[in-house]
């Protein structure tokens, strides 16, 4: 199982976590001054920018910009998580979605940083109007 969002220190989930109730971007320009471009991209990708979905793709990370996917719910984005060895995303994208059995399984081991994550970017996205022609993966 790939731990691609694990890999990162507490601290730098936190103020990744943050940009998704922050209204000024200082912690988006925190994860882009410090060296996480791909974290300020993939929640700008979650936002629903396109242009931070391209710089994914274009930079390598499109694991993430296929979790912004799943996250929407695009069943092949998903596959894609699974076929490719990023199961870890795939679990997030479920936990994102409210789904029991995925909280559960980031409870169980013990990495509740990723139900906080998963909540704030939910409560962003319920509170949010969406554009349905993003470019789907």
């Amino acid at each position: 199982m790939n731990f691609s969002l694990a890999k990162y220190d507490t601290k730098v989930l936190m103020a990744f976590s943050e940009t998704f109730s922050e209204e000024d971007g200082a912690f988006l320009k925190w994860l882009l001054n410090n060296g996480y471009p791909e974290l300020a991209a993939l929640s700008s990708a979650i936002k629903g920018s396109d242009e931070a979905v391209k710089w994914l793709l274009t930079n390598k990370y499109r694991h993430y910009a296929a979790l912004d996917a799943a996250i929407d719910k695009q069943l092949p984005a998903y596959r894609w998580l699974l076929a490719n060895g990023h199961d870890f995303l795939a679990v997030f994208s479920d936990a994102v979605n409210r789904n029991p059995v995925a909280l559960h399984w980031f409870k169980k081991h013990n990495l509740e940083i990723f139900i906080l994550l998963a909540k704030k970017i939910h409560n962003f996205r319920e509170n949010q109007t969406y554009d349905y022609h993003k470019m789907h993966f």
